[in-house]
């Protein structure tokens, strides 16, 4: 059985509750409110019928069948969706780190709490979400649904897939870009220790397929202040292994001015596609850094 509350964290849901997440381009599909789309009305390709909830237009009420189930249910068509969201949810071995803390906040921990954020926001948007979860291959996907149910579903298989394996996104964002024809948004939630012109190329073939592309970059605080002091045994995480026995104060400099230029490169490179990234320490609390984040976005693609 799942822990729900473990991802679905109180404080961050009650934070984020007032919030959006917008489609900054032209998403695919019908429209009522807050996403551009490029259709007119409505589709005339009729799909499925989902249950009937408030807020709903009644214009769409199917009563031939209300007369038979006296239940109220929703005709939805082909193409109607506010925003088709894929949220991308790394996986692999060094999420893990640190392995040996006090707690569950290790990066994995940090990432599937902020993706579950996302599809709780996002269901409650009445947009449809779904989950991939990756290290070198796709682990698990689940689709686009603006089901609750779906919600809990995509946090069990989270608990079904804790990371392991290599990250090797070449394959996996070929795989997507062939996969997602129907343009929306993608959000990654990695800490992108991989090839990084692998992993740039795979973000470019998203948005070069008319995605909107978000790139939540998280990394422990470790990682990015580089605190240890005396000989450290260092153990790579992801395959080939190794240990490394070294002085970290020889090190810290040329490490930190290394991950610094890593950073860079790949903010630059975002930006240069229009592509949102975002660098979340697992420092800092994440309902305060999410809601900066969401805030931030909404200024930006209400202008």
């Amino acid at each position: 059985m799942a822990d729900y509350n473990k991802y679905l964290d109180p404080d961050v849901l009650a934070r984020i509750s007032r919030l959006e997440l917008r489609a900054r381009t032209i998403v695919e599909g019908f429209v009522s409110g807050m996403h551009k789309s490029p259709y007119q009305g409505y589709s005339v390709e009729f799909a499925a019928h989902r249950e009937y909830v408030p807020g709903d237009d009644i214009r769409h009420i199917d009563w031939r069948l209300f007369g038979r189930a006296d239940r109220l249910y929703i005709k939805q068509y082909e193409e109607e969706t506010n925003l088709r969201t894929h949220v991308l949810l790394d996986c692999s071995r060094s999420m893990a780190y640190p392995e040996h803390t006090r707690g569950w906040r290790n990066k994995y921990d940090y990432a599937a709490t902020l993706a579950a954020s996302l599809i709780h926001l996002l269901v409650n948007q009445q947009d449809t979400c779904g989950l991939v979860l990756f290290d070198d291959d796709i682990r698990e996907q689940i689709a686009p649904s603006s089901r609750t149910a779906q919600l809990y579903a995509m946090i069990e298989a989270i608990e079904r897939h804790p990371p392991n394996g290599a990250t090797e996104v070449r394959a996996v964002f070929g795989r997507l870009a062939e996969q997602l024809r129907q343009r929306g948004l993608v959000v990654l939630i990695s800490d992108l220790l991989g090839n990084l012109g692998d992993l740039l190329d795979g973000l470019q073939r998203l948005r070069y397929a008319g995605h909107d592309v978000i790139v939540l970059h998280v990394l422990d605080d470790e990682e990015l202040t580089f605190p240890f002091d005396g000989n450290t045994m260092f153990e790579g995480l992801e395959p080939p292994p190794g240990e490394l026995l070294v002085d970290p104060q020889a090190l810290r400099t040329s490490y930190l001015a290394i991950l610094g230029d890593f950073i860079n490169r790949v903010r630059s490179a975002c930006m240069g596609h229009k592509i949102d990234y975002h660098l979340l320490s697992t420092h800092d609390p994440l309902e305060a850094s999410l809601t900066a984040y969401l805030a931030a976005r909404m200024h930006r693609t209400s202008r």
